[in-house]
């Protein structure tokens, strides 16, 4: 078949890199407009992008797609696939190729439709999520589904290291779900259970609530890490907070007060208190936890928020 690819960040790479190895033909690849990237703000094609180019796949660059609608209709593709593009596809593109388009979801539909399912899923305390392979239609992630697979999710898993087992797990069933479409065998059902919404996380999500318990806190820190990375306040200042684990059976202490116990840093909750084991202060490189509480000044404070 000729396909057409839409994809932006890293985790469409595998999905691409296994059409790319199979069958079929590739014939234009969709990403996001270049970016402005680090401290220089250099701007950097998509990790889509330079794959595509580096196997000579033409690259149609655009933020919205209407303003390329036109161009990718006349590709006259049997298929388009979407993963992660970062944009919705509409009439008249979303009927131009033949079978239409399909896109691989990290979730398990019809909980967790939107943009953000593995950090809302750790964020909400799921203990397993998977990937899905549906039929776009208009309405937001639900369409019917050909293809669903699921895995637990681990207690220390951050939604980056969920993220890249489900792109590389979800690109296998992608590819089988393109085949049996190519071989008229594809059967999709109609999405059944609980329906979630997944917003695009903010910089409010990324805020630790120290009211909350351990479990809560815990889960958020490893919802939005690594991006857009865990913080509380301290002294007016941001302290990212890049890993941290409940502290089992320890005295409580109160929401947001720090201490101290046997060389380990705590941070006191709604619950139990949470370890604090990698941060990361304002204008300094990540640390260990103790090496940032002994390197602490005088009469600094004793609680965050």
């Amino acid at each position: 078949m000729r396909v057409v690819f839409a994809g932006s960040p890293a985790a469409a790479v595998p999905s691409l890199r296994a059409l790319i190895a199979g069958p079929h033909e590739v014939v234009a690849v969709v990403t996001r407009e270049d970016a402005p990237l680090g401290r220089k703000r250099v701007l950097t094609p998509t990790p889509v992008a330079d794959l595509a180019a580096e196997h000579g796949i033409p690259v149609v660059k655009a933020n919205r797609l209407a303003a390329v609608t036109e161009r990718l209709i006349a590709l006259r593709a049997d298929l388009g696939v979407v993963v992660a593009y970062g944009g919705l596809i509409r009439e008249p593109l979303l009927s131009a190729p033949r079978l239409g388009w399909i896109n691989l979801h990290f979730s398990l539909l019809p909980r967790w439709r939107g943009a953000a399912p593995v950090q809302r899923a750790v964020m909400a305390g799921d203990r397993e999520t998977g990937a899905a392979v549906f039929q776009l239609v208009p309405e937001l992630d639900a369409g019917p589904v050909f293809a669903m697979q699921r895995r637990p999710i681990g207690a220390r898993e951050t939604a980056g290291h969920l993220l890249d087992a489900l792109a590389a797990e979800g690109a296998e069933l992608l590819v089988e779900v393109v085949d049996e479409l190519a071989s008229g065998t594809a059967v999709a059902v109609e999405q059944d259970g609980e329906l979630t919404l997944a917003p695009k996380l903010t910089i409010d999500d990324a805020r630790v609530d120290w009211s909350a318990d351990a479990d809560e806190v815990d889960a958020r820190i490893r919802g939005v890490t690594p991006e857009p990375g865990a913080f509380t306040e301290l002294d007016g200042q941001r302290l990212k907070i890049l890993d941290a684990v409940p502290a089992r059976g320890v005295t409580p202490l109160e929401p947001g007060a720090l201490a101290v116990r046997e060389g380990r840093v705590l941070v006191g909750t709604g619950g139990e208190p949470v370890e604090l084991v990698l941060v990361q202060p304002a204008g300094r490189r990540p640390m260990p936890a103790a090496d940032w509480w002994r390197g602490r000044p005088a009469g600094a404070r004793d609680r965050v928020s």
